[in-house]
């Protein structure tokens, strides 16, 4: 019987002590400075837009901790002997381990703003972060948001709902484009200032400044202009949380290092979701995958190899999805915010400017690569299917409606997207007729 102690309790790292009491006997600490009990990280907005509450957000009863023979320590840790096998709490208390997992998750990034550690100023990410929100939001009379991407567009969202002007900066000359290629990038643009967001592209932060009792007052723009605000929210994307780290031998860059086995350089030491790092990361895929089901499969893997079944980490075909305020995204495969060599693409948007649809393609074979799309919900599995078995754009475009997870009464767009198709590419048309049969068949 192993001691197992895993540093962290979102999801890979509670993913990871539940499958490893399904496994084995091990004894499992799962230690956090952040909560008490696991939550679910990407509900934090939705407690502070009232629409639910933090209990509501904890997937397992409180004594289900204690029943499944998993322990809970709330401290932070300080340090790793990764020699002698221990960790220091911030507590005063030492822990030994025989297998550790770290599962420290991220932190928002600063970029050594002038009054960057001011009160009033800080990112979303932790429930921390979200008291803070509250705490700050009651006389906030104005907010600024400093960089886009999904933490900003929420947090702009969650002020709004207490009717609190935003203003958004942005580097990029359109919200996103480091990850959206341009059509969506700039219907996204558009979407954020019809919320009445004062979205400022091609701009940056160069200081923030204090008002007489140490909190943020204004931010100072890189071309000067001063914007008065109460409250600054740091959304330039987040990094490893891995500080503690340093000294204890086990090797880290941006994250830590990890194998495909998602084994640190350090014997009986793993590292799992936001914070690991691949040596050799997957074709087509980033080396630090900080998305919430990357997390959950990294943590079952992991648990596998802890209980003796070594497991090598194998994603499958990455898909994403998020929300724009109210425009639903979704992502099947890669589309770069720039094509590659040998990329084709066909893009489609709806004249409502609300819903769009791009899909990527092999100039060479016509194989289909990958699609993003928003505004309309398509199928997951089927997305899945046609990518793993390598379809071409032909048979995606003419099965469009087997992918389409709307439903019934509202509005399907897939003859529409054909004949924009054919437009487009008037070197192969691709018939409506299998469209009509899908349909038939579908909904009959």
């Amino acid at each position: 019987m192993k001691n197992v102690i895993i540093i962290g309790n979102g999801i890979s790292g509670i993913t990871a002590a539940r499958h490893i009491r399904k496994l084995s006997d091990h004894n499992i600490t799962v230690i956090s400075s952040e909560t008490d009990h696991f939550f679910s990280r990407t509900a934090l907005m939705y407690i502070y837009m009232g629409h639910m509450k933090y209990e509501n957000t904890k997937p397992y009863e409180d004594w289900f901790w204690e029943k499944n023979r998993i322990d809970l320590v709330r401290a932070y840790v300080n340090s790793v002997n990764s020699t002698q096998k221990t960790l220091q709490l911030s507590t005063g208390k030492e822990l030994k381990y025989d297998v550790l997992i770290l599962a420290t998750g991220s932190k928002s990034n600063k970029f050594g703003w002038p009054g960057q550690d001011l009160k009033g100023v800080q990112g979303l990410y932790n429930f921390q972060d979200l008291e803070s929100m509250e705490k700050y939001s009651p006389d906030t009379r104005h907010a600024v948001i400093v960089g886009g991407g999904l933490i900003g567009i929420e947090m702009a969202e969650m002020l709004l709902t207490r009717k609190i002007p935003v203003t958004f900066l942005v580097r990029e000359s359109n919200f996103w484009n480091n990850v959206l290629p341009e059509q969506e990038s700039k219907l996204i643009s558009q979407h954020i200032r019809e919320h009445h967001v004062d979205l400022r592209l091609s701009t940056e932060m160069r200081e923030i400044l204090s008002d007489s009792e140490g909190r943020a007052r204004a931010v100072v723009t890189g071309d000067g202009e001063e914007i008065a605000c109460q409250f600054v929210g740091l959304t330039a994307g987040v990094s490893p949380n891995i500080d503690f780290l340093n000294d204890s031998g086990i090797e880290t860059k941006r994250g830590i290092m990890v194998d495909e086995y998602l084994a640190t350089n350090v014997p009986d030491v793993y590292a799992i979701g936001d914070c690991a790092q691949f040596i050799t990361p997957l074709p087509n895929r980033r080396p630090i995958e900080q998305v919430w089901y990357t997390g959950r499969m990294q943590g079952e893997v992991v648990a596998n190899t802890v209980c003796g079944n070594k497991t090598i980490y194998k994603p499958g075909i990455w898909f994403n999805s998020a929300k724009f305020f109210d425009i639903e995204y979704q992502t099947y495969g890669h589309v770069w915010n720039q094509l590659k060599e040998n990329e084709a693409e066909f893009y489609w948007e709806h004249p409502s400017g609300k819903k769009c649809m791009h899909f990527v393609f092999d100039s060479r074979d016509n194989t289909f690569l990958g699609i993003n799309n928003f505004g309309i919900r398509l199928r997951h599995e089927v997305f899945d299917r046609w990518l793993k078995d390598k379809r071409d754009i032909y048979h995606v475009l003419e099965n469009l409606r087997e992918a389409n997870f709307d439903p019934e009464f509202f509005d399907k767009h897939e003859e529409e997207i054909i004949r924009a198709f054919n437009q487009q590419h008037k070197g192969q048309s691709i018939t409506l007729q299998k469209q009509k049969s899908l349909f038939a068949k579908i909904f009959s």
